[in-house]
């Protein structure tokens, strides 16, 4: 092979080497986005930028009349309690008379519920005789309390009102904008909103049976705002109380909504002022924050003219990032600049025209933002390593075939166009990794002369590894201090790779008996299948065959286990999966390891298939107290971990998990423990 062929060898792999791992780090850059809250605000900001691109939305059957400072201060009502409910009851007359749809009060009248006062039943005679009030119930969460409790009107005004309250509850999201529809409970318990729909015969409410109109009501629905704070129609109390200021026109077959503006500061009101999605892209003072009182409208508008916003289901916003991700990750990286930068304008007009249109004509909106970046991300990035491309192909082909036989020969092996020992690079496949360790080796090595123990470690390492591991065709990857890290199912494939490390892990416990210093050698090992990186890594002057990836931390962790279980060889529930009934594992339960969120099933590997019989027998007693154990019963299972050390004193997981009931009844481990057991340390 030419020179020049090993150069475009080096810039194949290259290419598709950079295109590969830009497409993973694009579609991982939009999970994340999509799910971590570090990508929150893109995702807010999706959802809020398409009101700004869009026109507002002019209301006319709808009117908010504001509890606010200059009807306080006109109508003389006090600073340290509620409004006097008498002017409740007339403006009820009014706008009753006025003809108004319905009348929804955004405000909870739970105090002093006696019906006996005159303003009370100047309150309750004027809802009866109204016949279209709603009146608000205060939502209460009490902790661990998935629906909120509720506290409602008095007896009296829900009669007057033939029970038509709804919970005035909203759940912004972290910067102080609702998103998303009021929370509604049904069969009991409604929001305002659909509670008001209700009345009013909303489509959406009007379901044929009660299991399918819970259904609809518990849809995720997503707020359709039609302008900023304070954009629907509006008059103070004080005015809509004087026709001369309001006139009956002006109430006319609308929907009245009555609530708190955001200017209020009485002390017995509720303050709820919110941020709107208008309220980044406005500097009007006056736009910047809206009412609780007219997201309750906007969200009853929304369930009458059927125009409340939907998203894209997740799975498919999900499909559709990594789709989009690799994609473009990849296609970048084969594009020259000039023409990269083409794709990225218009790949990205093409994107807000396309989410401008679905949200205009379907009412639809995504996390949009997120495929956006990463477009601009693989870009840059395909900008940026293509700039350097030239660089690194003039540096692959020396620096790759030096690493692996040193300086002085990498130019004659390239002279000599000998490349079959090059072999760079690294990929995906099954192992069943192989972690072993000496038993308090640092404590039998402390003061042995130097040249005894290499002696007496050359004489280990050649019994584990040639009686042991290369007996079962097993890949010795390097020694680290007195361990072993060693696999199987690679370089050659293996079908029985998880066999074959038993079978080792199990020869290993057969040798004879190896003293140093006095003391036995005692090997404990970890074995673990699962997917890992597999092939040659390294730096510039040196590469090692390994294998990198989560699951061969895992193994490690499972040698490390050993010494909290008094065993000598653990093995993972994926290994034990993939060995069957060939060889006799006693089940030791799920634990935690550090550096790891998900448990892991731990088995002990106790023989070959011929004793197998005689395990089960064995561990009958042990496999009732550990279920008695995971269910929580842990006097139980204390009495059956000691029934098991009365036999055999020195049963080390027994011992473990007497320790772990006694710890677990001095303290309990929680209402959500799922009987795992987590190890803070390796």
């Amino acid at each position: 092979m030419a020179l020049s062929a090993l150069s475009q060898l080096s810039t194949s792999r290259w290419f598709t080497q950079t295109a590969i791992l830009s497409g993973i780090l694009i579609a991982g850059l939009g999970v994340a986005l999509l799910t971590f809250k570090f990508g929150s605000k893109l995702r807010h900001t999706s959802y809020d930028c398409l009101f700004a691109l869009r026109p507002t939305v002019s209301i006319t059957n709808a009117f908010v009349v504001y509890l606010d400072e200059q009807s306080h201060f006109e109508l003389k009502q006090p600073l340290n309690a509620a409004w006097d409910r008498a002017l409740h009851a007339r403006l009820i007359d009014r706008l009753t008379r006025a003809g108004a749809r319905a009348i929804i009060l955004d405000i909870v009248f739970i105090d002093s519920g006696d019906g006996e006062s005159a303003a009370d039943r100047a309150l309750i005679n004027a809802a009866k005789a109204s016949g279209r009030v709603i009146v608000g119930a205060n939502p209460r969460r009490d902790p661990g309390q998935v629906e909120p409790a509720a506290d409602l009107p008095f007896d009296a005004l829900r009669d007057a009102t033939d029970e038509r309250w709804g919970l005035v509850e909203m759940v912004p999201d972290s910067d102080q904008v609702v998103r998303q529809m009021p929370p509604s409970y049904p069969p009991f318990k409604h929001s305002l909103p659909w509670i008001t729909a209700q009345f009013l015969g909303a489509q959406v409410t009007q379901a044929t049976n009660e299991a399918l109109a819970e259904l609809s009501e518990r849809s995720e629905r997503w707020l359709n705002y039609y302008g900023p704070g304070n954009w629907l129609p509006s008059a103070s109390f004080a005015d809509a109380l004087d026709p001369q200021r309001v006139p009956d026109a002006v109430f006319r077959d609308r929907v009245v909504f009555v609530g708190s503006s955001t200017l209020t500061k009485f002390s017995a009101e509720r303050k709820d002022s919110y941020r709107t999605p208008f309220s980044d892209f406005t500097l009007r003072s006056s736009e910047q924050f809206i009412a609780g009182v007219e997201i309750q409208a906007t969200a009853t508008l929304n369930l009458l003219r059927g125009d409340w916003l939907k998203r894209i289901p997740n799975s498919w916003e999900l499909f559709i990032t990594v789709a989009l991700g690799a994609a473009v990750g990849v296609g970048f990286i084969a594009l020259k600049p000039l023409t990269a930068t083409v794709a990225f304008l218009v790949l990205e007009a093409t994107l807000v025209a396309a989410v401008i249109v679905i949200f205009r004509d379907a009412l639809v909106w995504s996390s949009w933002l997120v495929w956006g970046i990463q477009i601009g991300t693989a870009y840059f990035y395909s900008i940026t390593a293509n700039s350097l491309r030239l660089y690194v192909q003039n540096q692959l082909l020396e620096q790759t075939v030096a690493s692996y036989v040193g300086r002085k020969l990498a130019k004659k092996y390239v002279r000599e166009q000998n490349l079959d020992f090059l072999r760079p690079g690294a990929r995906k496949q099954e192992l069943t990794v192989f972690f072993s360790d000496i038993a308090g080796f640092t404590t039998i090595t402390e003061g042995m002369d130097s040249s005894a123990l290499a002696t007496h470690m050359n004489q280990y390492f050649e019994g584990a590894v040639g009686k042991c591991i290369q007996a079962t065709d097993g890949t010795v990857v390097k020694y680290i201090g007195d361990a072993i890290f060693a696999f199987w199912n690679a370089p050659d494939p293996q079908s029985d790779h998880a066999e074959r490390a038993c079978e080792a892990a199990l020869k290993f416990r057969e040798q004879p008996r190896c003293e140093m210093n006095g003391q036995p050698l005692i090997t404990r090992i970890g074995l673990h299948s699962g997917v890992a990186n597999v092939g040659n890594f390294g730096s510039s002057e040196r590469v090692d065959y390994t294998a990198l990836g989560e699951n061969i931390n895992l193994a490690s962790r499972m040698e490390g286990l050993n010494k909290y279980l008094g065993t000598q060889v653990l093995i993972t529930g994926e290994t034990q999966r993939l060995i069957g009934d060939k060889y006799s594992a006693r089940p030791l339960g799920r634990f935690v390891l550090k550096g790891f969120e998900r448990f892991v099933d731990v088995f002990e590997l106790c023989g070959r298939r011929d004793q197998a019989e005689l395990s089960a027998k064995r561990d009958q007693p042990f496999g009732r107290a550990l279920e008695q154990f995971q269910k929580g019963e842990f006097q139980e299972a204390r009495r059956g971990f000691q029934a098991i050390l009365a036999a055999n004193p020195d049963d080390g997981p027994s011992l473990f998990f007497l320790q772990k009931c006694d710890e677990y009844l001095e303290k309990s481990p929680g209402l959500f423990w799922k009987g795992e057991v987590e190890l803070l340390e390796k």
